[in-house]
């Protein structure tokens, strides 16, 4: 490995386990200020409206949108990391908003961990990234990130809609600051996760 490679292999650790917080601080944000009334609401709540393309109660509410992607945290772990604590799954049919938060936060500093050890360059024990059990194993780079932040951002654009059409509509102020980057990796949320992960993968 060439010095030039070496060092980005060594700043894409520390930048990814940043990003990936401030990812999970977008999950917390519209937890925060979520309708509870719209957790585990289901068709036709306060809208007559119904999802496309699919008949009423067969949509996933949000409740069991968080639940998901808290889980699928947990299998990327146990999977790629299996020398890591993996936490503990969430139970979509009982879980409360600030069950979830805290679950979230938790698989987001594993997460972390799992980044830093992949893409610190320091020679971690993450060597190839499992998404599921199915799936072809990747070699560990860029590419684990992106997935990693694609299946979370889908899941919130999902979030969104259905609160909106279920009649609990995210305001203006917490859809803008969902982009808000610069400050999300700068709350103490975020910056929390990357800095623990750092410090575990020296």
């Amino acid at each position: 490995m060439t010095t030039r490679t070496h060092q980005a292999a060594t700043q894409l650790g520390p930048a990814a386990v940043r990003i990936f917080a401030a990812n999970d601080r977008i999950n917390q944000l519209l937890i925060e200020h979520l309708d509870p009334a719209a957790w585990n609401a289901k068709w036709p709540a306060k809208s007559p409206a119904k999802p496309p393309a699919k008949a009423p109660g067969k949509v996933r509410p949000i409740a069991a949108i968080f639940t998901h992607m808290h889980n699928v945290r947990c299998k990327w772990i146990r999977l790629t990391a299996p020398h890591l604590q993996v936490p503990a799954q969430l139970n979509r049919a009982h879980c409360t908003p600030e069950q979830a938060r805290a679950a979230l936060a938790e698989s987001a500093a594993s997460c972390a961990e799992m980044l830093a050890e992949a893409l610190g360059g320091s020679g971690g024990r993450v060597e190839k990234f499992l998404r599921d059990g199915w799936a072809q194993p990747w070699p560990v780079g860029p590419e684990m990130l992106c997935y990693m932040i694609a299946h979370e951002a889908h899941h919130r654009g999902q979030v969104c809609m259905l609160a909106h059409q279920l009649g609990f509509p995210l305001s203006t102020t917490v859809t803008s600051a969902m982009w808000n980057w610069e400050k999300l990796s700068k709350e103490p949320e975020a910056r929390s996760g990357p800095n623990q992960a750092l410090k575990n993968s020296t």
